[in-house]
This record gives C-alpha cells, structure tokens and sequence, in this order.
C-alpha cells in the first residue's frame, strides 16, 4: 500500500521540476513511510511513496521493464500476480523482483491498455511508456484505492493517489466547482469523476485513461462493470455453499503478506464472516481490534467479543469517548475534499488502534451493497410495490399533497414520522431513492443556498448522478439498480473512502474480501430475493453463515458506526457549532442564506428539529474551506 504522484508534459517540451515534484511526493508521506523515489526524464515525472507489504527486499518504485522504456508507480496489491509472472516469463519476460509491481510493466508490454483486465485486486497506477510516448492511468473495478488528475492550462497533466500532491503544485487553480458543491450538500460527498475543485478529476472504478503526445485529448474506457448478470443459480443449499467457498478464497489470496495482519472485528456480520473465513485458513490466532463506546445506543464491543471468544483472537479493543470530538479539523486535511459521513470519527480510531499491531488488516467493507444489507433497500422495495400500484399521474399529486401538509415531526416515534416517505412516494424510483439517501433533501438544500448560488448551478441539481448511472445500469430489477447505484455513489464515494484515507494516515493497508470482483460478479447474479428476502437483508449470506457464527450476530438489528451527533451539537460543541455556522468563512463565500443558517442552528439547539446530518455537513465543509481551500 503506497501513494505516487507525477507531472507529465503532453507535449514534450517542459522539463519537470525535480524539487515540485518532490513536493507534492512529500504530501504523501504517510501513505508509504518506509521509502521514497522518483524518477525524471524529459517531460515526464512519477514519484512514489512505499509501505512495504510483500517482496521487503526489493520492490522499489518507480519501477521499470528490462530496457528501461516503461516505468510505473502504483498504489495496491494484485493477488494473481504469481500466476500472472509465470505467464509473462513463459512469454519471454524476464523478472528481477519477486513483487506484484513489477508484473504491470510487463503486461503492459505483453497486452498494452488490456493488462488491467487480466488482475485481480485493489489497485490505482500510472505508466509511462517512453517508446510509444504514452501515460496511461488506471484504476480498480470497485474503487478500492483513489486517483485523482488534472490538465493544467500549460499542457501538463498531473496526478496522484491523493488530492492533496495536487494541491501542492502552484499552478493548479482551486476555484470550486458549484455542481460538485450541490452533490456534497446532498451525499455528503462529492461523486465520481467530479471533485471540489473545477478542473480536477477522480478517475473512476473500472476504468482507465491514456493520453498520448500529439493527442489534444485522453481517451478514456471502462473495462469492467457489475454485470447482474443471471448466473443460473436456484438452489439455494448449492448457493449457500458456493457462497462459503467464494468467500473464502477471497479471504485466503488476501492474507498474503510479509508483515502483521489482522482483521477489523465491530461485530457485525461482514467483518465477523471474515474473521470466521482467515480463522479457519491460519495455524495462529487471528489479530482482530475493534473500538467501543460508552453510549450502549452506539457500542457493539459485546458481540465483537463474542466473535473474538468463539474464534480465540488476539484481540485488542479501545474505548472511543463520546466527546471525541478533537478530530474535526484533523479530518478535513485528510480528505482534501469536504467529506460529510461522521463515521470517518471512529473509523480513524479503529484504524489508529490497528496499526499498533499490524501493518495489514481485512475488513468487511461492501456487504450491505453486495448483498442489500442496508435497511433502506427494503423501505425502497416497499415504496416501489405502492408505486405499482398508481399510475403517476394519480400517485405524484396525491402524495405530493400528503408529503407537502405532514407535519415533519423529528421528536415523535419512527412510525409517525412518515413526511419523507409521503414526499419519496410522490417522485419516480431513482428520485425517490437518492430522496432516501440524501443527507439534506431538495426543499432543505433551496431553503440553504443562496439565490445567486441557486443561479450559478443553471438548474443542475445532484440527483443526476443518480439518473446518468440508472440510464446505463446492466439491469432494470428495482433492488438490483438501487445495489448498482450506490455501487456506483456511496460504496467509492463514501465508504471506500472513508476507509482509504483513515487507514492511510496510519499507514496501514486495508483488504476487502467481500469486494473481490469474481465474487461481486457472482453475488450480483443471484436472484434478487436470495439477497432481499422478505424483511431479511443479506439472507443467502446469514444463512451460509449459520454454521460458523451465533444466531444473535447474524440476525440482530444493525447498529452502525455512528456517534451522537445531535446531542454533541446540543452540549459540548454548542458553541462551535454557533461559530461556524454564524461565522465569516460560511457566511462570507455567497453560497449561503444566512437566515437559514441562523434559524436551523437555533431549531437544533432548542431541540424543536433534528438537524444533526446537515450541521455535520456544513461544519465538515466550513473545516474544508478553512483548512484545505484557503491553505
């Protein structure tokens, strides 16, 4: 697990400066703590940052074929890469190291732009091919490790694993994007291929980009997708046990390593499933570490525990203190973008805790999309069979009025506060989800913005990015669009995110198993109803499990990593909150209505509304600005 960065001049003329380029490597340190290199030639730069994982000994990047004509830097792991070498020696290909870098440089020889679709793993690398005067980008299937890039006005192409080796070169502009703050306010992130900032890109999963000299312009091409594709599977004892044997293997080829390894354990059923898989696949006792908290509304140490016990883990646990607050400017500097998911809070903890142990840990990341784990699935399906049940032009007025005079009644029980679900029934599917998941919906997003504001974004408004991945979904089954939707939003744009960048600033490499693209290609072609089977997320997946974890982990209610939000906002950041909300970085960037903000902060604190999420948000975006933007 490492992190690079690079300049590339697309017309050859520029020569690259060696102390900026070292610059922007240096952002990036604590992806790759162990050693360092780069290597200049003329109109080309790559630097790389390295935590050694496999091949300790040798391994260095940037890393070169046998004539030196093509180098790479690369941030990742490929698991067939054994497989793959002797394949490539066979073919003529002569190796000097025993790591899986050095195999890219050769299938690149071997198959040109094809190479990634040949390996299996988690990976973002940039090549230079001298010969064919080609820089050539590529990024994983499911967006496991990042990539950013951008075309500055001189012709030169910049990019790295992390936005910030960006930020460091002083010719790149960092005016924001409008619509890129339009998806944040409704995510809580900001969706691939935007970024914050107009003119940089995050290349998206499964797809590659080449830019060639003389070319004015990169091609880019999607090599791979979620296919929910119909695997032919109906017996559901047969699935149960190819599921097993799946997960297994995808566990077994990720517990290769050099260093310690280990496995998060929050005990819920992903990351419990694979510590069951690598207990059974090791001779010594699994390293596992979860964190807890002393609010018992948010603590799942009980069950994490009992997984540990079951399996005999060494197994390290922390408390996380309910006013853990201190990282809220610390968190802005690690996302480079405004990031609005609070969990990013204990997920640095756990990661924090991990690294004092290991150097490599497994976690269950992708379950709940994999395998529609999420409880909004089900409360989408329900909505979608009343959807069938009235044409549009009887069920968008009625439910809009509904929606419209229903009191929004944060302080009463669940089942009373049907307002979001009357306004969800009164929109289309794919509007009627990311209504669902927004962390601000439409009328509180109006009611945030500015008039100017709501001017420059010209009627664009985030929900597109729902609609464009819709249009090209490989399937039309209403919970396997919702899977491939948030596969394509939520999964990279948030979780993956989240666990890269927390993980990363501890320089600990985290694998995921349950992300493995044969199995997601296998899972997505399951029939919808093994996945979601009645009120039962992840049924086929708990009921292969029954054999090697307890009833209660399997089938309790998910609990989350959350923290309490509301209350902190109420008590010990009281003022904090006052003074972002109120204060001049907001209040002065002429996004906002300051009148709003004034009378939501005042709702919140008196206890009248809930406006926790929204609070996050603009607080996570006002660290962004004071932080990161004016930096």
């Amino acid at each position: 697990m490492c992190g690079f960065t690079g300049i590339w001049d697309s017309r050859g003329e520029t020569g690259i400066d060696r102390a900026l380029l070292e610059k922007m490597n240096q952002t990036q340190v604590h992806r790759g703590p162990d050693e360092g290199g780069i290597h200049i030639e003329p109109g080309a730069g790559l630097a790389h940052r390295r935590l050694s994982i496999i091949d300790l000994s040798s391994g260095q990047q940037p890393l070169f074929n046998e004539d030196e004509s093509v180098v790479v830097v690369y941030n990742g792991e490929i698991y067939n890469f054994q497989e793959l070498a002797v394949e490539l020696q066979a073919a003529g290909h002569v190796f000097r190291t025993h790591c899986d870098t050095e195999v890219i440089v050769h299938a690149w020889e071997e198959w040109g732009e094809r190479c990634v679709e040949r390996f299996r793993g988690m990976f973002a690398f940039a090549l230079w091919d001298r010969n064919r005067r080609r820089l050539f980008l590529a990024r994983d299937r499911l967006g496991i490790k990042p990539l950013y890039y951008a075309q500055l006005p001189d012709g030169q192409v910049i990019f790295g694993s992390e936005m910030k080796s960006l930020l460091a070169h002083p010719d790149l502009p960092r005016e924001e994007d409008p619509c890129a703050v339009e998806e944040y306010f409704a995510l809580g992130y900001v969706a691939e291929p935007r970024t914050i900032l107009r003119g940089v890109h995050k290349l998206e999963p499964g797809h590659s980009l080449l830019f060639e000299r003389g070319r004015p312009r990169p091609e880019k091409r999607e090599y791979w997708d979620v296919p929910f594709a119909d695997n032919g599977i109906r017996d559901e004892a047969e699935a149960q046990r190819e599921l097993v044997e799946r997960l297994r293997e995808a566990v077994r080829i990720r517990m290769v390593a050099e260093v310690p390894l280990g496995a998060f354990l929050s005990g819920g059923v992903d990351s419990s499933a694979v510590v069951a898989m690598m207990a059974g696949l090791s001779e010594d006792p699994v390293n596992t570490c979860s964190i807890s908290f002393g609010d018992p509304r948010f603590n799942e140490a009980a069950f994490a525990r009992q997984v540990a016990d079951q399996y005999h883990t060494n197994h390290q646990v922390e408390q996380v203190d309910s006013d853990d607050f201190g990282l809220l400017d610390k968190l802005s500097g690690l996302y480079d973008e405004p990031f609005a998911d609070s969990s990013a809070l204990p997920t640095y903890r756990v990661c924090e805790l991990a690294r004092k142990h290991v150097t490599v840990a497994l976690s269950g990341d992708g379950g709940d999309e994999n395998l529609a784990g999420y409880r909004r699935y089900r409360w989408h399906m329900n909505e979608e069979r009343v959807r069938g049940l009235l044409p549009d032009v009887l069920r968008r007025p009625l439910f809009g009025l509904l929606g419209s005079v229903y009191p929004k009644a944060d302080w009463a029980p669940r089942i009373l506060r049907a307002k979001a679900t009357l306004q969800g029934m009164a929109r289309d599917s794919v509007e009627g989800y990311f209504h669902s998941v927004s962390v601000m919906g439409d009328p509180l997003r109006r009611q945030l913005f500015s008039e100017g504001f709501r001017r420059e974004l010209q009627g664009y408004t985030a929900v597109d990015v729902f609609r464009r991945h819709a249009g090209r979904a490989p399937t039309d089954h209403p919970l396997s669009l919702v899977q491939y939707i948030d596969m394509k939003t939520y999964l990279v744009g948030d979780i993956l995110t989240k666990v890269d960048r927390a993980s990363m600033a501890h320089s600990l490499e985290v694998r995921v198993p349950i992300l493995d693209h044969k199995l997601v290609e296998w899972i997505s072609g399951l029939p919808p109803e093994m996945k979601l089977h009645g009120r039962e997320g992840k049924y086929l997946f708990k009921k292969a499990l029954e054999p090697h974890l307890p009833h209660d982990i399997l089938y309790r209610q998910k609990m989350g990593f959350s923290i309490p939000l509301a209350d902190w906002f109420r008590g010990p950041l009281r003022e904090r909150v006052r003074d972002s909300l109120l204060g001049e970085t907001l209040g002065d960037s002429g996004i906002f209505n300051r009148a709003f903000l004034a009378d939501m902060l005042e709702q919140h604190q008196s206890g009248r509304r809930d406006y926790s999420a929204g609070i996050w948000t603009l607080l996570m975006y006002d660290a962004f600005r004071r932080n990161v933007l004016a930096a």
